[in-house]
């Protein structure tokens, strides 16, 4: 029987330089070492494997967040940790559970007060004084946009509403001097008008 090393030698190798297309081909074991004489697996270094058409990776690790193209597997229950900012994008179909809205506590006010909505759309307010009202943070024409004012004593300072509001018959409510006042302010227009709305006067 012929030694291993009569059948492999170094004139039986091939080594590659430039750029070789290796089509239909199959890199296996065993490569010869002809410096230790040990057996080993071909190794790649850096190669350019192009862009494959096809295939099913697994144990993948470094793949980035985003800029994944294709078909993804249907997600299934997940529990988020943190905020998730959509950015104003459309969430659809969505079947909400539990669902509540953030409240935006402006606590005790007097003066010139905005009501900011992307600090939440359920706001809740104490009237200390005289009161000049804005509203901004609204959504772009033509999407729903809306919060709901809980309003402490409003009837115990003047109130000033944005002449952006339009009231039924033209007229803003009379407010609770010493009590609890619930009203609702919505627009379709990016804030152009707003509809103001009673929900409830003098809410024990």
């Amino acid at each position: 029987m012929a030694n291993l090393s009569d059948i492999i030698t170094p004139t039986n190798l091939v080594t590659f330089t430039g750029t070789d297309t290796l089509t239909n081909k199959t890199l296996t074991a065993p490569v010869l070492n002809n410096a230790t004489g040990s057996l080993s697996s071909p190794v790649l270094t850096t190669p350019n494997l192009g862009t494959p058409s096809a295939g099913t990776m697994t144990n993948v690790t470094g793949l980035p967040p985003a800029g994944v193209v294709g078909t993804a597997a249907i997600l299934g229950a997940n529990t988020f940790t943190g905020a998730q900012n959509l950015a104003d994008n459309t969430l659809q179909r969505a079947n909400l559970l539990d669902y509540s809205e953030k409240t935006n506590a402006l606590g005790s006010v007097t003066g010139a007060t905005s009501v900011d909505l992307q600090s939440g759309n359920s706001v809740t307010a104490t009237t200390a004084g005289a009161t000049t009202w804005t509203f901004t943070g609204e959504s772009a024409s033509p999407e729903l946009c809306g919060f709901s004012l809980k309003l402490i004593n409003g009837g115990s300072a003047t109130q000033t509403w944005p002449t952006e509001v339009d009231w039924p018959a033209a007229t803003a409510p009379t407010l609770t001097a010493s009590g609890t006042d619930v009203l609702v302010f919505t627009t379709v227009d990016g804030g152009t008008t707003w509809y103001g709305f009673v929900a409830g006067l003098a809410l024990a």
